[in-house]
């Protein structure tokens, strides 16, 4: 038996769309050292050495500074595991995320 050949072709819709982009900013405050937000910044963003020191002036002269932008998950992640880094030593670090 021979399969019999359409011309008629389906189409499969599909509404893929690219996930949602979060962006991620460290804040500044008067409590939290220079040396500790390096440190998160190479530690949990994997900033180079320069890239996070460049960042955490940027975050000391102004209010906030862009770390990232990732997807929801991984936004959400890293922004917990820095802020229990610097509560588990003390400090108020404020890591915040919003949609791009």
């Amino acid at each position: 038996m021979a399969k019999q050949q359409s011309s008629v072709s389906e189409r499969e819709r599909t509404n893929l769309r690219e996930p949602r982009r979060y962006k991620v900013y460290i804040h500044n405050d008067d409590f939290t050292t220079m040396n500790f937000v390096v440190k998160i910044l190479m530690v949990v963003f994997f900033k180079s050495a320069e890239e996070a020191e460049t960042l955490m002036m940027k975050v000391h002269r102004s209010d906030k500074a862009l770390v990232g932008v990732y997807s929801y998950d991984i936004a959400v992640s890293k922004v917990r595991k820095a802020t229990q880094m610097a509560r588990d030593e003390g400090f108020p670090l404020r890591l915040t995320y919003q949609p791009e």
